[in-house]
């Protein structure tokens, strides 16, 4: 199938990270930092020795600065939020983002790093950064739509984006991605999808679209679209490969030396093409080693096991939680969707998951997930609570787990759990990014602070891998 739909079109470009790199400093000013809003911590997988902020205030942005590393990561885990906070949290985070810059001549760029199918605040997030932005007196002429993730099956082909769901690509529309309770929609052709978003506020006829022929063949062609955008256009340009993101680099690179400003709505492998990174190998059990050695010494007694913590429901994860089962051997401890949602019942049961899990990690690796069923509301703002406050009970009871014990290892399955159990359950403020675990995907965090100092973290999303890709990190972590 993906050959089939490459078919048509000229091969790959053959541009390296290099070629961005040398792009980069030949340019007139500094390249600019990028802050990248992550609506969960999933968006970190693609990219390697970053600071990852899980607060937003001015003082975290200046630890972050102070790395001078070519992006932040900020983790608003505004997917989990209704549209009035992650307005909101939005408007704060860029604010102090851009306060913190001013105080140290620093020039910004922002991103809203989102899913690769599609679900997030849409266009409440870039909208929202372009007002802020505004108020700075800082235009913004385009907003650059790219959600490709080519490693994960995630690619835009004339127009349209794709899935790969088992060996095939579909639509993203015919995928249950679409069928999200809290961001479903029914298109699958960017340009149309961005109607369907916005209300019929932005037209599909509007929106500016780049054939992946462009991308590979005609960098002046690519860079000269990209500078005659104005007033927020939404660019989607077609994008099936790890060159074609770097052609698009280039060319981004190219209209911001003409004096264009984007806002880009990603998902995860842009920011690495655009800073110029090359994708690194996954991580081995030495890394992960050094890791523990290096991030400090936990004051709490260490135990033996490590904690794999699930919350996605979608179907790949049930079936790797399935597979992880059945190759290692794991205590396992559910907490129940419709216990936790019972407030007379909520406690008793969280506790009892704690006990029993203390327990078990003194003698091995522990999972803990929620109930596979799932809980819905009647609509999407009853479905989205729903969520928080499951969300919450999981963030309780790894947080009193970790209060008394430390775990050799956490993974947390699912970008909302991965963010929540990160801030909340383990108190992190502030982290590095160290990189991959698996080829493009799965993000190793090292806490710089909080409960998880020396403690590697597992950031692993719900939607990618194989069934077989949540044994593999364990083992990894179990060597």
């Amino acid at each position: 199938m993906y050959e089939e739909l490459l078919a048509l079109y000229p091969p790959s470009p053959s541009f390296t990270a290099d070629d961005v790199r040398t792009a980069i400093k030949a340019r007139q000013h500094p390249d600019p930092v990028f802050i990248v809003l992550d609506d969960d911590p999933t968006g970190t997988q693609s990219v390697t020795d970053l600071p990852v902020l899980m607060a937003w205030d001015v003082e975290d942005f200046q630890w972050a600065l102070a790395e001078h590393a070519p992006a932040i990561y900020v983790m608003t885990n505004s997917r989990s939020l209704d549209p009035h906070e992650a307005r909101r949290i939005t408007i704060e985070a860029v604010t102090n983002a851009v306060s913190a810059a001013q105080d140290l001549d620093v020039t910004l760029a922002f991103a809203t790093r989102s899913d690769s199918t599609l679900r997030g605040h849409f266009p409440l997030e870039p909208d929202t950064i372009a007002e802020v932005l505004a108020s700075f007196g800082q235009n913004v002429d385009g907003v650059v739509l790219v959600p490709a993730f080519p490693e994960a099956g995630r690619i835009t082909v004339g127009g349209t984006h794709y899935a790969r769901v088992g060996k095939d690509y579909l639509p993203v529309s015919q995928t249950e991605f679409a069928r999200d309770a809290t961001f479903g929609y029914k298109t699958s052709p960017l340009s149309e999808w961005v109607e369907e978003k916005t209300g019929g506020a932005i037209p599909a006829s509007t929106v500016s679209t780049l054939s992946l022929t462009k991308v590979r063949t005609d960098p002046e062609g690519l860079a000269g679209d990209l500078s005659s955008l104005a007033n927020r256009q939404v660019i989607a340009p077609d994008i099936a490969a790890e060159e074609d993101l770097r052609a698009l680099s280039l060319a981004l690179i190219r209209a911001e030396d003409q004096g264009q400003h984007f806002i880009y709505r990603v998902g995860p492998p842009f920011m690495r093409t655009r800073i110029g990174q090359e994708p690194r190998a996954p991580l081995t059990s030495q890394d992960v080693m050094r890791i523990r050695d290096t991030s400090g010494t936990p004051q709490r007694p260490t135990v033996p096991g490590g904690l794999v913590v699930v919350g996605s429901h979608v179907a790949l994860t049930t079936s790797q939680l399935d597979d992880l089962r059945s190759h290692v051997e794991l205590a396992r401890f559910e907490i129940d969707v419709a216990t936790v949602i019972d407030p007379d019942a909520r406690e008793k049961h969280i506790q009892t998951v704690v006990n029993e899990a203390i327990a078990a990690l003194r003698q091995g690796s522990v999972i803990i997930n929620t109930s596979r069923r799932l809980v819905v509301g009647a609509g999407a703002d009853e479905s989205l609570d729903i969520s928080r406050r499951v969300s919450d009970a999981v963030v309780e009871t790894i947080h009193r787990i970790v209060e008394k014990v430390v775990p050799r290892f956490v993974v947390a399955k699912g970008g909302i759990t991965s963010s929540d159990v990160a801030a909340r359950g383990l108190d992190i403020r502030h982290a590095r990014c160290i990189g991959p675990m698996l080829p493009g995907i799965v993000s190793l965090w090292a806490a710089q602070d909080g409960l998880a100092q020396g403690v590697p973290y597992i950031v692993f999303p719900g939607n990618v891998g194989t069934s077989a890709s949540l044994t593999e990190v364990v083992r990894t972590l179990e060597r």
